[in-house]
């Protein structure tokens, strides 16, 4: 453990990723205890308020103060975010190990459906299942997970196709184990790497996919502090106060940029080339 971790912090990109995600965990976690004022009070006479002592980012259109709504926001859109490509990742690892397994007609028939799935946007599919199900925080996280499952399984069939060779597995089938007990105990576990790496990386897609909801109102409803919704109620009034939308979107950028970079240190740090 720490060799890998000497190894992720050798790169550049492990570091700074590294650094932005644990500050992002401690925000998620200990946000509601450091926000300085009630992200929900609205004071009509504190109305776009520049930063200052009181307000460390100023205030919104009802006087509530940006600062406190962003680290309340934390959970609103990291979480889930996460929650989200956990699931997909989950669903699509263990249909592409099945995919694998089983091979022949079976395998066919799923590689083409799922290239079928794949060749809708992601953001189009999300919009599709959020419309079907309704607008909010809960099936816009559903949507999101549907719509990494195919990309992820894809990938995992492509690395389990090559663990699917390996003698332990033929040993596994001579002794006469079921395919769930070899699919399960012996091919997911060494397929995690690649798919921790990936899960990763697209854990910053699913930050600005779920925003993305939100900023179109299918995702989380007012009055939350989530940062996509919170650009949604700020583009409005931007010209009365640019940092109502600034911040926000400045909170949106780190985070995903801070999972990309993390995604590409993993990489390297799990690569025995490097």
């Amino acid at each position: 453990m720490i060799e890998f971790l000497k190894r992720l912090l050798r790169t550049p990109q492990g570091a700074i990723g590294l650094f932005v995600v644990l500050l992002v965990v401690l925000i998620v976690i200990f946000g509601p205890m450091l926000a300085p004022n009630d992200p929900e009070k609205m004071s009509p006479l504190a109305r776009y308020k520049p930063s200052s002592l009181t307000y460390l980012l100023g205030t919104d259109q009802y006087g509530r103060d940006i600062f406190s709504r962003l680290l309340i926001g934390a959970r609103a859109t990291v979480v889930m975010a996460v929650a989200a490509t956990i699931i997909g990742t989950l669903v699509g690892a263990l249909i592409g190990t099945t995919s694998a397994f089983l091979g022949g007609r079976a395998d066919e028939f799923i590689m083409r459906t799922i290239d079928a799935v794949m060749s809708i946007p992601s953001l189009l599919f999300a919009l599709l299942v959020v419309n079907l199900l309704g607008s909010s925080t809960v099936n816009a996280l559903v949507a999101v997970a549907i719509a990494f499952a195919p990309g992820m399984a894809r990938i995992t069939r492509s690395v389990a196709l090559s663990v699917r060779k390996q003698d332990y597995i033929n040993a596994a089938i001579a002794r006469g184990e079921s395919s769930a007990f070899i699919i399960r105990r012996e091919m997911l576990p060494n397929v995690v790497a690649p798919i921790i790496v990936e899960m990763t990386i697209r854990i910053s897609f699913a930050i600005m996919l779920f925003a993305t909801l939100s900023f179109l109102g299918l995702g989380a409803q007012p009055p939350a502090a989530e940062w996509g919704l919170m650009v949604s109620e700020a583009r409005r009034f931007m010209h009365l106060s640019a940092g109502i939308l600034i911040w926000p979107s400045v909170a949106i950028a780190i985070a995903s940029i801070g999972f990309s970079l993390l995604g590409d240190g993993l990489r390297d740090a799990l690569n025995p080339r490097t």
